[in-house]
């Protein structure tokens, strides 16, 4: 997906402060979802992050046009794992891991079970 990067996502010498790669991220991570006409609350649950490592390869500033990514590296029985990366042309700005856990509405672990495995790589995997 793309992202510019507006005055509200910088510091105040234009750079975009390093939070707001994780939003960009998340944002990814929901839009595959929303590209394909359904909601990241996903069959009674929704995903959590539970472990991030970031790595900041460089910074993007005002008015760049960026490139956010999200790939499904696994799915495991209660989540999955992706990899992300943030853009600028040809340059990787940004780099994500992150492990997301499967809550159900009650604030339990839920299990991703062979239905909605399948029907997760129907929607995440390209």
């Amino acid at each position: 997906m793309t992202i510019r990067v507006y005055y509200e996502d910088t510091d105040v010498g234009g750079v975009v402060y390093y939070a707001n790669y994780l939003k960009f991220c998340e944002r990814a991570r929901s839009e595959l979802f929303f590209s394909k006409g359904e909601s990241p609350l996903f069959e009674g649950g929704h995903f959590v992050v539970r472990h991030i490592e970031a790595d900041y390869l460089g910074s993007a500033v005002l008015g760049d046009l960026l490139e956010v990514s999200a790939e499904v590296v696994s799915i495991r029985g209660t989540g999955l794992q992706m990899h992300q990366t943030v853009r600028r042309g040809n340059e990787v700005l940004f780099t994500l891991d992150v492990r997301l856990v499967y809550l159900m509405t009650d604030g339990r672990v839920g299990r991703l079970d062979a239905a909605k495995r399948e029907k997760l790589k129907t929607l995440l995997e390209e």
